[in-house]
């Protein structure tokens, strides 16, 4: 399948990779860089005193990225990703504004909200985008690379706002996501439109409407859109459980950074091993396979747990950990392939729902499971397994009859 013609001057691949893999890192910064001025910001708003966990100050955050990728994926449809990828990035900018000159907990949240709404825009482009210019196979390779250079963010990003609090304040932390807002806004302008004008969808709420019922009605891109979905839960088990099984269960907190970033590198390793091997097997075999290997590795988890009471040696688990976690994001830039396929003049809207199902609806699946996490590393098991099962049958249930 080749990439759609006409749409925009050619560029090279190494430039669409860089261009989209910053606007990804762009888009974690909010998170990741913030992770260490948590203690000084819980200590400012008196978080603590509240009865209230730092990371309240990351769910408006998701909430509004979750909301905003449904309207930027519409409105890119229709003016063009260049134009709504600067929206986007502007409002980034002022919720990081206003939440780095916020003087109460109120205004802080209402901040995060808007910097998450205004991250939505990178979330959902880089998807369309990859496909306006790719399709099939490349696109998944061009989608591997962005999402293995973003995968540095988690590691690097921590560190690069430690060394800001030496200097400064959290305030100094998210005024830094400011200027790199600003970066971003200028490689946007000349980075171009990639969205021909004949591909361009009507604001209109029938035409809307017919967007999202073809995304829904094709069965190839709803089970891809649905597997990915279960894929991103397995993966968000362990964002949200990480930290508390290796401090609580198993009494190593000085180690959790650490374990942390090999899980990093070993995700951003699988990516570029998948980038190779999809040239040769193709997208749906890879896919599938991976998928496999999932749910393997968590039955064979499992039954090592079940033989340790639930509580199975730090490396048996953390070797679970990381195959679970390769897998699992080596799902992400397939089942885009997959979804956004037959999807080249619904793109953004097909974007949209990929990423509100995974981030949506797998953040829920995901929480489910962790509230069900205590003495024992069981319950992630058997939720990250589960959700691999069902997102295999999806994939293969998308792939019936083509």
């Amino acid at each position: 399948m080749s990439a759609r013609v006409g749409a925009t001057p050619a560029r090279s691949e190494v430039a669409v990779v860089a261009f989209l893999a910053f606007v990804s890192v762009l888009m974690a910064f909010g998170i990741d860089a913030a992770l260490p001025a948590f203690d000084e910001l819980s200590r400012d708003f008196g978080l603590d005193a509240r009865g209230l966990s730092p990371a309240i100050t990351g769910t408006p955050y998701f909430v509004g990225m979750a909301i905003g990728q449904l309207i930027f994926g519409v409105l890119a449809d229709r003016f063009g990703r260049r134009p709504i990828m600067m929206v986007g990035l502007s409002v980034y900018a002022l919720g990081a504004l206003g939440a780095a000159t916020a003087n109460g907990l109120g205004m802080l949240l209402v901040g995060r909200f808007i910097w998450g709404l205004g991250a939505a825009a990178p979330a959902v482009l880089r998807m369309a985008i990859a496909r306006d210019l790719y399709a099939g196979e490349r696109m998944a390779r061009v989608v591997s690379l962005v999402t293995a250079v973003f995968l540095i963010g988690p590691i690097v990003v921590p560190f690069i706002g430690e060394w800001i609090l030496l200097t400064g304040s959290w305030r100094a932390v998210f005024a830094v996501a400011i200027a790199l807002a600003a970066v971003a806004l200028a490689w946007a302008f000349a980075f171009g439109e990639t969205l021909a004008p004949e591909h361009r969808q009507p604001l209109r709420v029938a035409p809307i409407r017919r967007a999202f019922a073809a995304v829904v009605t094709t069965r190839v891109t709803l089970w891809a859109i649905i597997a990915q979905a279960f894929f991103g839960a397995a993966f968000f088990i362990w964002l949200g459980s990480a930290q508390p099984v290796i401090d609580r269960i198993y009494g190593r907190s000085s180690q959790f950074t650490l374990l942390f970033g090999l899980s990093g590198v070993g995700m951003a390793a699988a990516l570029l091993v998948n980038n190779r091997l999809i040239s040769r097997f193709g997208v749906r075999p890879m896919a599938v396979r991976a998928a496999w290997v999932f749910v393997l590795a968590g039955l064979a988890g499992l039954t090592v747990a079940i033989a340790w009471g639930g509580v199975p040696p730090l490396w048996a688990w953390f070797a679970w950990a990381l195959v679970a976690n390769a897998m699992s994001m080596i799902m992400t830039p397939m089942c885009a392939a997959i979804a956004l396929g037959p999807m080249a003049d619904q793109a953004g809207m097909a974007s949209a729902v990929l990423g509100l199902g995974q981030l949506g609806v797998g953040a829920l699946l995901a929480a489910v499971v962790d509230a069900r996490i205590g003495a024992t590393v069981t319950p992630m098991l058997v939720g990250a397994t589960a959700f691999g099962a069902a997102g295999l049958g999806a994939l293969l249930w998308s792939g019936r009859g083509s």
